[in-house]
């Protein structure tokens, strides 16, 4: 097996662990009352680490958790997926570093339960980053900034459900309604929606300079819950989360994979363009 090979390989299996984190997180939400446990990626994890040979499943996970991260790296800062060189695509490209770096810690912590050491604490670690940010120089307005991201990406990510521009990087026909890309669309929708919520939290964070009012995906499905009719609209974020989960299977299957050179990297970074 080459090189290109392998990385392809690692980034479909980063997808596929993307997957199944989520759609436990999908089942702890919609079966919270019988789990017992918030419906987040921590306690996902924890609670595949209780099934039959966890701690290989979890070790599993993680490594193809950090098959992921480095595929987000090759987006990144590479540019595999070929962003445009203007202001939309350096967002994208931003958008997805800070992604490789949260599941750079999903993973961290997944391999860390397979080897029985702390996982931490703490639910999804929105909480913890809010306190971090807001401790720095200018932290309100940075956990203000970190929120509008959130709303943004949100957005972003339903639209890009509803438009099907997810279709762009697959090789698949969007443009049908097959049932792999309906349950993308709805999936998409589902996490943009999540995503929003989440940043709100983060802005009102910021407005009452108090980090533990910044929530994450448990929060969002709480707050939700509490809404007019809440027990309907719950169950069907809830299931779109798991819909994303198998949007991840979706892109295991079908995502264009371009493997990154040294030199895509360097090219990149400012001062390959003076060479």
């Amino acid at each position: 097996m080459n090189t290109r090979s392998k990385f392809h390989l690692l980034a479909r299996a980063g997808y596929g662990a993307r997957g199944i984190v989520f759609l436990m997180v999908a089942g702890l939400a919609l079966f919270s009352s019988f789990a017992g446990r918030k419906a987040d990626t921590k306690s996902a994890l924890t609670a595949i680490l209780q099934q039959p040979f966890g701690r290989i499943w979890i070790a599993l996970i993680g490594i193809g958790l950090a098959g992921f991260v480095a595929w987000r790296l090759a987006q990144s800062l590479a540019n595999a997926d070929g962003q445009d060189e203007d202001m939309k695509g350096y967002a994208v490209r931003a958008a997805l570093f800070g992604s490789a770096i949260t599941y750079a810690g999903l993973a961290l912590t997944s391999l860390g339960m397979a080897l029985q050491m702390s996982g931490g604490g703490g639910s999804g670690g929105e909480e913890g980053l809010a306190a971090w940010v807001m401790a720095q120089p200018f932290g309100r307005y940075l956990a203000g900034i970190i929120g509008i991201g959130f709303i943004v990406g949100g957005v972003v990510t339903a639209m890009k459900g509803i438009k099907r521009k997810f279709g762009r990087y697959l090789e698949l026909d969007a443009e049908k309604n097959s049932p792999a890309v309906l349950v993308s669309i709805y999936g998409l929708v589902a996490r943009g929606a999540v995503f929003g919520i989440i940043g709100v939290f983060f802005v009102y964070a910021a407005f009452t300079v108090d980090p533990q009012q910044a929530g994450g995906m448990a929060d969002a499905l709480a707050w939700v819950h509490e809404l007019p009719f809440g027990g309907i609209i719950y169950a069907i974020v809830a299931l779109g989360l798991a819909a994303f989960g198998i949007y991840n299977f979706v892109e295991a299957r079908y995502r264009r994979i371009s493997t990154p050179q040294v030199s895509d990297v360097t090219r990149q970074l400012p001062l390959g363009r003076f060479n």
